[in-house]
């Protein structure tokens, strides 16, 4: 399962989404302080159960009472920072984090105290476990249109420095991807890089909507394209990434088992894939597990994991002097030669 190779192994971390990433014991403190207010337990051991999940929907539901745990800006500073710490520690060199400002400011968080309390955590880590992190701000897919016009209008009016991307997520059944087609022509024309959601709990059509309509450089998930051999081909030739989340597509019952999912059906039609996490402690995963459980689905030697890193570097939106040196670290690793520069 290549484990020890895995865990030193440098990486990139590009679908991982913020408050899904509160660890059990940072789930269980906030329940605690607000006993009285939330139906999430305040006990770590009982949460494995809480974050069991029958349907896409139940895991919708369970996710948006975690995210009400999140009520000022010094809970979003502490996550924020905690989850660097926990991707570095898995030697994750880069990450693009998923937000939903609008789910903390519809909360009540202002929207510049939100960005300052990301940015401060931001460059705290950085300083403290040299893992660069950076934001794709993620419209919550919904019935109205409130949450994307103010996760628009706070990605425009504050840009803080990490902000690289713009998102949408939440359910994918009955949301469709080309509304929000003006949302992401501003946020493009704005510079921002385009990586919704499409094709996780549905099929080929929300991935098509994704690329026709939102101009999607990458796509989030995306597996539902497996059943489209146009598809599949086509972000072959364009040079789409699918941001695949193994685990996290079992536990939501996207897919019905490991043994059943598409990844190496995709990885044959010559779809570019990165691996990720998703959600890591809601579905008891991390990166390091992503990669194993990948390894095993394709067959990987160490050579063949390592690509796999490569390969997520190349689809991450580091600037090329970023991604030359944690492709550099990558090669050093594997060949056992010290990387030619410190990493800073």
């Amino acid at each position: 399962m290549h484990t020890a190779f895995i865990a030193a192994l440098p990486k990139v971390e590009l679908h991982v989404h913020h408050v899904g990433s509160a660890t059990p014991q940072t789930v269980a403190r906030l329940a605690e302080r607000h006993a009285a207010t939330t139906t999430v337990p305040a006990d770590p051991a009982l949460l494995a159960e809480y974050f069991t999940f029958t349907d896409f929907a139940h895991f919708i539901d369970v996710y948006l009472s975690v995210v009400d745990l999140i009520r000022d800006a010094e809970d979003v500073a502490t996550l924020t920072y905690d989850i660097g710490a926990g991707l570095a520690a898995q030697s994750v060199r880069y990450a693009e984090l998923t937000l939903t400002p609008y789910s903390s400011i519809v909360r009540g968080i202002p929207a510049e105290a939100y960005c300052e309390a990301v940015e401060d955590a931001r460059r705290r880590v950085a300083r403290d476990h040299g893992i660069q992190l950076r934001w794709c701000f993620d419209i919550p897919g919904e019935p109205t249109m409130t949450g994307a016009d103010i996760t628009l209008d706070v990605a425009l009016k504050q840009r803080p420095d990490g902000l690289v991307s713009f998102g949408l997520g939440g359910p994918e059944a009955g949301i469709s991807r080309a509304r929000y087609a003006d949302h992401f022509a501003a946020a493009r024309a704005a510079g921002l890089r385009s990586v919704p959601h499409a094709g996780e709990s549905t099929g080929p059509d929300t991935v098509w909507e994704a690329v026709r309509h939102l101009g999607a450089e990458r796509i989030g998930h995306g597996i539902g394209a497996a059943r489209d051999p146009e598809l599949m081909r086509h972000l072959r030739e364009h040079d789409i990434a699918l941001e695949v989340c193994p685990t996290s597509n079992v536990c939501t019952r996207s897919v019905p088992s490991l043994a059943e999912h598409p990844l190496a059906q995709l990885v044959a039609a010559g779809v570019p894939v990165t691996i990720n996490s998703d959600d890591p402690p809601m579905f008891s995963t991390t990166i390091n597990r992503e990669y194993e459980v990948a390894a095993g689905l394709l067959g990987l030697d160490e050579p063949g994991v390592a690509d796999l890193a490569r390969q997520a570097v190349r689809y991450s939106f580091l600037d090329d002097p970023g991604k030359a040196a944690v492709l550099a670290e990558i090669d050093a690793y594997v060949t056992g030669r010290p990387a030619e520069e410190d990493r800073r």
